[in-house]
């Protein structure tokens, strides 16, 4: 009876041993700062673009990262960023309250910094520039797409995240701050730039008319929530100036809101689709014209390495359907869309959440979009664009005049 009686207790003491290594808590066990990555961890697993997770068991870094003695924000929200990190997707990212604010603000008011756009290289993980702002001090300073920052206020670039990049460049006017930038030409040496931040503005397009050759020019810096209305206040300024063509620049433009790409589109194009969206089950959606097109009149698209995302959305689209002839150089090659989600605690994550496809089914992701006429141009100066240094113009307002003659005999 003793015998029986000990392997019993033997038994259940082994039960209890092996359930407590696979215990976890239950709700109203967690943290707070538990409790935050498990939300973060729920939004990846549903909907992140690549259902193997970069080929990973999700639910096994749940149990490990769940596991965590988490006590404070700072330490959640590094348990987030490297939870994430394994994913292997430099556009997948945590977005603390500063930084969420900061990008909810980039994309509808205005901003307080240098001006870059700036993006982690895929391929060699390094820091570099997508594009200055138009008339940014950044631009000013003679920062170029394809630029490598190397450093900030002597901060090393690869050992910090994108965001918070962004935050250190960020300050208030007058401030400066420098970097240290590795231009993209070959053997060009290092070079130290201190720059004085400014009021970024926020009002992403200029535009003017060149009457010697009745074309309209449009340049949009970035896809915010009012570039649709300022795009169609400017075709119908230029049109009541007697443009009988236009120029869209999108050069150095590194995308910004999907929805304003796709109603961009539709001030050009009457009918056709505008782009695919293919999400992790290999789905297919799709944005369609909507007879929207407020002008017929030949149009041509300036578009460079530093032409980026939602910006290859509205060239892909206008090329693929005919609407556009594209002039310039190979576009960046994203291909990749990003949806914003809440935290609990004014946090926020960007989540990779599709990729999308051209009309004529182009996954241009780290390939680009190549234009229908190729001018290679060195890098010039904000006040050289539209002028005889400025290649890429003069080859689209020539086009541009031979259409409108060709137009007018027929």
């Amino acid at each position: 009876m003793r015998k029986k009686s000990f392997w019993i207790t033997l038994c259940l003491s082994f039960f209890f041993t092996l359930s407590s290594l696979w215990w976890i808590p239950t709700a109203n066990a967690f943290t707070e700062g538990q409790k935050l990555v498990l939300q973060a961890w729920r939004i990846v697993n549903q909907s992140y673009v690549d259902e193997t997770f970069n080929h990973q068991n999700w639910w096994f870094m749940r149990e490990k990262y769940i596991k965590r003695s988490i006590s404070t924000p700072e330490e959640a929200y590094a348990t987030i960023e490297e939870m994430l990190g394994t994913l292997g997707d430099p556009f997948t990212r945590l977005l603390k309250p500063e930084q969420y604010r900061s990008l909810q603000v980039n994309t509808s008011g205005e901003l307080f910094g240098v001006g870059l756009q700036i993006n982690i290289n895929p391929e060699n993980g390094y820091l570099e520039v997508v594009s200055p702002m138009t008339g940014s001090p950044a631009e000013k300073a003679g920062i170029h797409p394809g630029d490598r920052i190397v450093e900030i206020n002597d901060i090393l670039t690869n050992q910090i995240s994108l965001d918070e990049a962004a935050t250190l460049m960020r300050g208030e006017i007058g401030t400066t701050v420098t970097l240290t930038i590795q231009p993209d030409q070959e053997n060009s040496p290092l070079r130290r730039v201190e720059i004085v931040r400014d009021r970024i503005s926020l009002n992403p397009v200029s535009a003017h008319f060149d009457q010697n050759k009745e074309v309209g020019y449009i340049r949009l810096s970035q896809f915010s929530a009012n570039a649709t209305e300022e795009v169609e206040k400017a075709v119908k300024t230029l049109e009541k100036q007697g443009a009988k063509g236009y120029i869209l620049d999108l050069r150095n433009n590194p995308g910004g809101l999907l929805q304003a790409g796709i109603e961009i589109a539709r001030l050009f194009l009457d009918q056709g689709t505008i782009v695919y969206t293919v999400n992790r089950q290999g789905m297919l959606g799709s944005f369609e014209s909507v007879d929207s097109a407020i002008t017929d009149a030949p149009l041509v698209l300036l578009v460079n390495k530093g032409t980026a995302s939602a910006s290859e959305i509205l060239a892909g689209a206008l090329q693929d359907n005919k609407r556009a002839t594209l002039v310039g150089e190979k576009t960046f090659g994203k291909g990749l869309i990003q949806s914003l989600f809440d935290l609990p605690d004014g946090a926020g994550m960007a989540i990779t959440v599709a990729k999308y496809e051209t009309p004529s089914h182009k996954d241009i992701n780290k390939l680009g979009i190549l234009p229908d006429d190729i001018v290679i141009q060195e890098p010039i100066t904000f006040e050289e664009i539209g002028t005889e240094k400025d290649l890429q113009y003069q080859e689209a307002t020539n086009f541009l005049t031979s259409q409108t003659v060709l137009a007018n005999v027929n």
